[in-house]
């Protein structure tokens, strides 16, 4: 019998797990693919430890990550859109950031109040620029 290691197990299991990060970079593309929406979860505050490693592991993966990206401005976590929208979606190949374009326009043209208070409206804006 197979041993087979769940995909939350090979994730880092808290902010200063450099090491776990280390791993996954050293994987296969293929077998990274289903941990992208967990590792989007570590880039919740690019200022823990982990969040900058896992942040270009999610880069090498443009394509791959817009369906997990859009989930999460689905969301009512405007602090997480934040960050997605500043370190995230800014730095992704304009093929991919246009696949965004409906909502980052609905967020500059009438963001509700949160996303105001966030500040959502105007990296919105920037992004949009560079399409």
């Amino acid at each position: 019998m197979i041993y087979i290691e769940s995909f939350i197990d090979l994730l880092p299991r808290h902010k200063y797990d450099t090491d776990r990060v280390e791993m996954i970079k050293k994987m296969d593309r293929d077998k990274i693919l289903p941990l992208l929406p967990g590792l989007l979860e570590w880039i919740q505050d690019i200022n823990w430890p982990v969040a900058p490693s896992v942040l270009k592991i999610l880069l090498t993966f443009p394509e791959e990550i817009v369906p997990h990206v859009q989930d999460v401005f689905s969301s009512n976590d405007d602090n997480w859109k934040w960050f997605i929208m500043h370190f995230l979606v800014i730095e992704l190949p304009v093929e991919s950031k246009v696949q965004f374009k409906e909502y980052l326009t609905r967020v500059s043209e009438t963001p509700t109040q949160n996303e105001l208070y966030e500040e959502l409206d105007e990296i919105a804006k920037e992004i949009l620029e560079t399409l």
